[in-house]
């Protein structure tokens, strides 16, 4: 078959979907989607989120030090592409969204209610990287609703959240569990 060479791009994929709460001096929530983040340490956990410096979330977060990464389900894919696509500068997106701001354990910036995974986050080091800036935070604090937790109690049940991911201009669904770390040595 062979392949083709095109130029470089951001032609990683698929990218996992989040909602990132955040806070302004006044006490005002927003949120941004972003596509562009990850786990980049485990001990301490660490999470990294990429922003472009002139979206608004981008100034409210470097200012307060903090956010929240809240995990949608495909439930609320609708309003999680809504609040990437709108400023929180000219919306209240919380309000046109439907979405219930509620306090953090740790943090000002509140999480999402109807985002059944919240993470709460403290910026440690902010890195310019060209378009966008990685934003790179310590997990503070992990809140799972119970209604979501696995049959052990100690993580989320994916099945049941069903996150999805975007793939250069489409979500995917990613909810569907193909096998479990480890698997593989049962291969004979």
């Amino acid at each position: 078959m062979g392949r083709i060479k095109i130029k470089p791009y951001t032609a990683l994929f698929p990218c996992p979907v989040i909602l990132v709460s955040c806070i302004d001096e006044s006490g005002n929530p927003n949120i941004i989607t972003l596509a562009w983040a990850g786990n980049i340490c485990s001990n301490p956990p660490q999470i990294g989120i990429s922003i472009r410096p002139n979206r608004y979330s981008y100034q409210l977060i470097k200012e307060s030090g903090e956010f929240v990464v809240n995990i949608p389900g495909e439930k609320i894919i609708q309003q999680t592409d809504y609040c990437g696509i709108v400023s929180g500068k000219n919306v209240n997106k919380f309000q046109e969204c439907d979405f219930t701001p509620e306090d953090s354990e740790i943090i000002k910036a509140p999480l999402i209610k109807e985002c059944p995974v919240n993470i709460e986050c403290s910026v440690r080091k902010i890195v310019p990287l060209g378009t966008h800036d990685l934003f790179i935070a310590e997990v503070l604090n992990v809140l799972i609703d119970k209604e979501y937790v696995d049959s052990k109690g100690n993580y989320p049940d994916y099945e049941k959240i069903v996150p999805f991911t975007y793939c250069p201009q489409n979500y995917l669904s990613s909810g569907k569990k193909l096998g479990f770390y480890g698997f593989s040595k049962k291969i004979k």
